[in-house]
């Protein structure tokens, strides 16, 4: 399974930037990605997930009503708008999915990309 993160980069402070996740490979059925975030001397924290299924998604209170998770089923991608940035965004974002196949329920994790917010 891979996972190829993209899109993120250095941004001023209220600014934008858009994330994408895609999934290859022996997935099996995906039942939820998600982006996570960790910080210098932080832990990971999860910043947005969605449910394949349904679309149902849950954020982290820090990031409502200024990121959006969305998916695209067919081609197994996820993307994360983040908008109104802050330089506490600033971290390695990181994408996750939740899969159950043959093998029972397996997660999986992309290598993380840069997201700079400067003020």
């Amino acid at each position: 399974v891979q996972l190829v993160e993209s899109g993120g980069g250095l941004v001023q402070a209220g600014g934008s930037l858009r994330l994408s996740c895609a999934a290859s490979g022996s997935t099996g059925s995906i039942v939820t990605m998600g982006w996570y975030r960790q910080a210098p001397g932080q832990q990971r924290e999860l910043v947005a997930r969605i449910r394949m299924s349904d679309a149902t998604t849950n954020y982290a209170d820090s990031v409502k009503g200024r990121f959006t998770i969305s998916r695209d089923n067919a081609r197994n991608t996820m993307y994360l708008q983040m908008t109104m940035l802050k330089p506490e965004d600033t971290a390695v974002y990181s994408c996750n999915i939740v899969s159950v196949s043959r093998l029972g329920v397996q997660g999986y994790w992309g290598q993380g990309t840069q997201v700079t917010v400067s003020s």
